[in-house]
């Protein structure tokens, strides 16, 4: 198991305020062993520790056999003397696990799962979860951009459900997230003004109750391109996406100055400030600043905060919003700065 992902280092870090963070985040290639690391870290802390964990999910018919897709791999890697298996509960708003010694008849709770689509039911139930000491969110970027309406909050609902009991209104209980690179558009990085921050060459990022590890497996990349099936597709983008750990659906974004003739597209107002979106036809790329033309009739407001009358929200510009997000996803989008950056990943975000 040397080759395969540690997170020790990412464990051991203090956020940007010099916190323990409760939020642990990491991003790698495909197979580089994440998943099965902290898999094995939140089953080893209840045999020794009796610490319940709780699996997120994003919807609810992926509850179904969530014993068997938590634990199948570690079984056969770590705990082969450990059988693991699931009840429905609450008419199945949630399942709870239960983990015995093979041979053995009794069984005890170690933990539950949960959908974030089931967020406000779960708020009714925030009893049984108060003896959870820790989250596991697998894969929290969707490949299929497919998430949940309104994600984030429903993310935070759900830990605000299990972080109170035990007398305390609010419990220190860690989150590990782990993804495959798909977007810096995803809601999460968004959310917590990652995207703004990352760049290919970062490996840790620390952020106000959080840090994140961007990392890459050279020994999974290598095992991923020694596959006979993976060669006869090399040139398939999702196969540099599985291996190497580049973004699924993004090249890298850049903040420069386009010279030449453009063509004035859309205004856009993000807290409280007014951005211009304009292509440059000539140079293939479309552009973002903060000197917008007042009097273009085609303003979008990126949150209901910014909305007014001459705004018009989100949903009625889709195929706008949908052929700009074509357009970053090649690497064709350019920023004046950081801010317009931003204005335009909160544009775009899934």
């Amino acid at each position: 198991m040397n080759n395969y992902y540690d997170g020790t280092k990412l464990l051991s870090l203090k956020d940007l305020d010099g916190n323990t963070p409760e939020i642990f985040m990491v991003t790698s290639n495909r197979t580089a062993g994440k998943t099965t690391y902290f898999s094995k870290l939140v089953f080893n802390r209840f045999l020794k520790k009796s610490s319940k964990f709780m699996l997120v999910y994003r919807f609810k018919y992926e509850l179904d056999d969530c014993a068997g897709k938590f634990f199948k791999d570690i079984q056969g890697l770590f705990f082969q003397e450990y059988e693991l298996f699931s009840k429905k509960m609450a008419t199945g708003i949630y399942h709870e696990l239960f983990c015995r010694k093979l041979g053995e008849e009794k069984a005890v709770s170690c933990g539950y799962a949960v959908s974030l689509n089931s967020a406000d039911q779960l708020k009714k139930l925030s009893h049984f979860f108060s003896d959870t000491s820790c989250m596991l969110f697998d894969e929290f970027q969707s490949e299929t951009n497919n998430y949940c309406p309104n994600e984030v909050e429903k993310f935070v609902s759900i830990h605000k459900t299990v972080a109170r009991g035990q007398g305390k209104m609010n419990r220190y209980v860690p989150v590990y997230m782990c993804a495959n690179p798909v977007t810096i558009l995803n809601p999460y990085y968004v959310e917590m003004d990652i995207s703004t921050r990352l760049t290919s060459e970062v490996k840790f990022l620390r952020g106000h109750g959080f840090v994140l590890e961007q990392g890459y497996n050279e020994a999974a990349d290598k095992a991923q391109k020694e596959s006979g099936f993976n060669a006869a597709f090399s040139k398939n983008r999702y196969i540099a996406y599985s291996t190497e750990g580049t973004y699924l659906n993004d090249s890298l974004t850049f903040i420069e100055q386009p010279n030449g003739k453009s063509k004035y597209l859309a205004t856009i107002r993000y807290k409280n400030c007014d951005y211009a979106i304009r292509s440059f036809d000539t140079l293939g790329i479309v552009y973002c600043d903060n000197k917008p033309d007042m009097t273009y009739p085609n303003k979008i407001a990126v949150t209901t905060d910014d909305h007014n009358i001459n705004y018009v929200m989100l949903k009625n510009n889709e195929m706008f919003i949908i052929n700009m997000r074509y357009f970053f996803q090649q690497g064709c989008f350019r920023f004046k700065d950081l801010k317009c950056k931003e204005a335009v990943l909160k544009l775009l975000s899934f």
